[in-house]
């Protein structure tokens, strides 16, 4: 019989088979995969000749095999235990279940009648049987009493189910998302206990309204907090139930309420401007064109021209609107639809329009912070979240540019024609900042986190800004400003628009757009002009900032970005 051969340092006990060619590792293993009749080679490593081993080391090699065999009979003496217990724990399970199905539960017609409420409604009626109805947030059975913490929308209950209410099928079988009625006496929770809003619901009389599938199709199974973030944006609409998604758009909800208190305070009026339009406002590289009954349209980019319109009808006006941009960018902080709160404002100067957005940004967050609902949700997201400090800093486009080389950020040097330039090795190459250049996203949001706090850029040249811009007389820079915001960047950007016939119609030629389209825009300033000014703030960013989320998809109900459009 060949010999079984061991290699200390190439072999493999799990996967080697006493080969020359798949050695043991251990001499032990060896001993205790053969018969008392084999023989044994050793060797340190490939490299060295196989050997007999010495009889001490057979000896050694004996012992590790009795130790082996002992832990191998442990293992499946447990194994056996194991399987047995779980064999007696299924047949009581089934038991069990075959005695709840004859639990049947009746509402107790002597009982009071029970008051229906949503979940937020009811501290007031505490001591009092409430009926609520919601969705299986949590789920827990401590020794025959099932916790359950339900969901409703507007908040979350604990409801404790003991005695027979929690003997039932339903009861037993009970899963997450599942949706319940509850029917019971609310009480405040004991001294030393925690449960949402201080009280439990005693439960009496309760109904499952929609069970939730368990085991493989269990909803913890379809998504979690470690799913993979493609799986996360597929199933959107169950990551929606989470309290952490659902937080994040109750707090939009309160923002965007907060965005109408404040223009309300400041006597702008709201309007709605439509989505389908004929004009670009942001350039035609990022229009999504479709057809419109035979005749080209677009899905807006923006509603200031149409704000524009209104200003000697309705003075001041805001709009938040949809808007969309076919730009295939994958940042963190990009969209291709978003929620875009946009203003007009007419008879004002540059400054008093920075002042404007500061106004509406802090009275905003005041209102939101004096709020205990929508200050708690801050508080939950963003803990370390501060109301700015006013005034806001204010840097020119020229005094950025010289801060970032002085800080040693650069940006990627780019031909004639605009295409990155790459070294021998393929890496992009790096140089200063110059003025004329467009500041880059990430160069810009470097410098907006270590200055730490709001910052108005402005002062941007004409070449980098959109045709309906105003230049600063004498030069070739405009009445343009970004808000920027530690974390975020970019989250408004604004400007004074022109005036004046002519310059418009130049700033047509210049850029190569036909004015027919724009007849109605161009009649702004033939039918009684002045100056004006506008800006569009990101709601996805703002919230952003606010909620201190990482990535703008987090902070829209059904995110759309280059690739996703579902669900």
């Amino acid at each position: 019989m060949a010999p079984i051969h061991i290699d200390e340092t190439a072999g493999s006990d799990d996967t080697g088979n006493g080969s020359p060619d798949q050695p043991y590792q251990t001499l032990g293993f060896a001993v205790y995969s053969s018969t008392a009749t084999d023989t044994f080679l050793t060797r340190k490593d490939p490299n060295a000749t196989y050997e007999e081993p010495t009889q001490s080391s057979l000896k050694k090699a004996k012992k590790t095999a009795e130790g082996i065999e002992k832990k191998r009979k442990k293992q499946e003496e447990l194994a056996a235990r194991e399987a047995k217990e779980q064999g007696e724990a299924k047949e009581k399970r089934e038991k069990l279940l075959e005695e709840s199905k004859k639990v049947i539960l009746t509402e107790d017609p002597a009982l009071p009648k029970a008051v229906k409420s949503k979940i937020n409604n009811l501290t007031s009626l505490r001591s009092q049987r409430v009926r609520v109805s919601g969705w299986v947030h949590r789920l827990r059975d401590q020794k025959g009493i099932i916790f359950l913490v339900v969901r409703d929308g507007t908040g979350y209950l604990q409801a404790v189910l003991s005695g027979t209410v929690a003997t039932t099928y339903e009861a037993l079988t009970l899963t997450l998302e599942s949706t319940v009625e509850v029917i019971g006496t609310l009480q405040a929770v004991p001294e030393g206990k925690q449960a949402p809003g201080g009280h439990e619901l005693i439960v009496d009389f309760w109904r499952v309204l929609g069970a939730a599938p368990g085991a493989e199709d269990a909803f913890t199974n379809r998504v979690n907090e470690k799913s993979d973030p493609s799986i996360q944006a597929d199933l959107r609409h169950l990551v929606l139930r989470g309290e952490t998604a659902s937080s994040v758009l109750r707090l939009r909800a309160f923002m965007l309420s907060a965005f109408r208190e404040s223009y309300a305070h400041y006597n702008l009026t709201e309007v709605t401007p439509p989505c389908l339009v004929q004009t670009q406002v942001e350039g035609g590289a990022t229009l999504f064109k479709l057809d419109y009954y035979g005749q080209p349209a677009y899905l807006t980019q923006s509603s200031q021209l149409y704000l524009e319109t209104v200003l000697p009808s309705l003075g001041d006006v805001f709009c938040i609107q949809e808007s969309f941009r076919a730009e295939n960018s994958h940042t963190r902080r990009h969209l291709s639809e978003f929620t875009h709160l946009e203003a007009e404002l007419a008879f004002l100067t540059f400054d008093e329009l920075m002042d404007h957005i500061e106004n509406i940004i802090c009275k905003t967050v005041d209102i939101l912070l004096a709020n205990p609902v929508s200050a708690a949700l801050i508080k939950q997201l963003n803990p370390k979240f501060e109301a700015p400090t006013r005034p806001f800093m204010k840097m020119s486009y020229v005094e950025a540019i010289a801060w970032l080389n002085e800080h040693n950020i650069d940006r990627p040097e780019e031909d004639a024609d605009g295409n990155v330039i790459k070294d021998e090795q393929g890496q992009v190459k790096m140089g200063p900042h110059k003025v004329g250049d467009d500041i880059a996203e990430a160069a810009e949001r470097k410098m907006t986190d270590f200055i730490g706090k709001p910052i108005f850029l402005h002062g941007f040249p004409a070449e980098l800004k959109s045709f309906y811009m105003k230049k600063i007389p004498g030069t070739g820079y405009t009445e343009s400003c970004d808000l920027l915001m530690p974390n975020v960047g970019e989250i408004v950007g604004g400007s004074m628009r022109i005036a004046d016939l002519a310059e418009l119609s130049a700033a047509y030629v210049r850029e190569g757009i036909d004015p027919e389209p724009y007849y109605w825009f161009t009649d702004q300033r033939k039918y009684g002009t002045c100056e004006h000014g506008g800006y569009g703030l990101g709601v996805e960013r703002f919230l952003a900032w606010l909620a201190d989320r990482y990535t703008v998809r987090d902070c829209s109900l059904y995110p759309r970005w280059p690739g996703r459009a579902t669900p």
